[in-house]
């Protein structure tokens, strides 16, 4: 099938970070036995008191790669070849999951392990926060983070963004962008990902990347910091691991993944914010998430009339 551009249709897999999580995100993918497999491989390892445990880091990235991989697997024998995965913060780890590069085991294990090294960053230099800005352009925005010691961690598009920095001055940031005009959020972390609080993860987590087994990549994974397809284990060991102290760029993705001349994307949830983001930027991509659906055979059935 073409698109009214004369292309073929291609898809696009998107790979959710955290803060979409929910009790019931395994629900889905565990309707399918090949999704049930993987979650309850995945899930042997992790022990959680209770619901509010999903959410602290040590156990959302592992978490979120394992309900993502669940997922794709549980519809991956009716999903067409993809063109492109990407992934946000945690989950481009998953992207490359999706892509075969790691195994859904060594992806979580990898998850876990980024998880600890930057949990043990956020101790050493203890009192960080995350805070997300919008309404106001990424220009305007830059000098506002410098005065507060606050760095772009994501940027989401032309007036959105995730800063991180210290939590004792991340008052006076939102003061300060609300003055300018703009809004401000405080998000329920206390990691501040992809800024310089993170160096020291870096080596330690390339090292980790290094020694995983890394298979032959079935599609390009878009690398969150330089918005560039990657298909080797040396450009996914650079990239991965430099993530974790420097900005992701998911506007640029966005952007790439038009100019690949991607015509639909489905995000894999947990959640649907990354959907919303890209049929946001790019209208004329056909997006839905698979927390849009209540079955796999209407996941099914709307990548069948999406490919047309």
């Amino acid at each position: 099938m073409t698109t009214s551009y004369g292309a073929p249709s291609r898809l696009l897999l998107l790979c959710p970070g955290q803060g979409g999580q929910h009790a019931a995100m395994f629900d889905l993918p565990r309707s399918s036995p090949a999704g049930d497999a993987v979650a309850n491989t995945l899930l042997a390892g992790l022990a959680l008191a209770d619901d509010a445990d999903i959410y602290a880091n040590r156990n959302a990235q592992p978490l979120i790669v394992a309900a993502t991989l669940s997922m794709w697997a549980a519809i991956h024998e009716f999903t067409p070849q993809p063109a492109l995965v990407a992934g946000y913060s945690i989950g481009e780890l998953s992207a490359y999951g999706v892509a075969g590069a790691f195994t859904p085991q060594t992806a979580m294990q990898l998850a876990a392990q980024r998880a600890q090294l930057m949990d043990d960053c956020a101790h050493a230099l203890p009192g960080q926060t995350l805070t997300a800005i919008s309404g106001l352009a990424l220009s305007r925005t830059s000098p506002l983070l410098a005065e507060h010691a606050f760095q772009m961690s994501i940027e989401n598009g032309d007036d959105a963004c995730i800063a991180g920095g210290p939590a004792a001055s991340a008052e006076a940031l939102e003061l300060a962008v609300h003055a300018a005009g703009g809004r401000s959020a405080r998000l329920p972390v206390e990691v501040a990902s992809h800024t310089r609080y993170m160096r020291a993860a870096v080596a330690p987590f390339a090292a980790a990347l290094q020694r995983s087994e890394f298979q032959p990549m079935s599609v390009p994974a878009l690398a969150g910091i330089g918005a560039m397809a990657v298909d080797s284990k040396a450009l996914a060991v650079d990239q991965l691991s430099r993530q974790l102290a420097e900005t992701i760029h998911w506007a640029a993705c966005m952007d790439a993944a038009a100019e690949a001349g991607i015509t639909y994307a489905l995000e894999l949830g947990p959640g649907a914010a990354l959907s919303r983001m890209l049929q946001s930027r790019h209208p004329h991509i056909n997006t839905r998430s698979v927390a849009d659906f209540r079955t796999l055979d209407g996941i099914r059935k709307w990548l069948d009339r999406a490919a047309e």
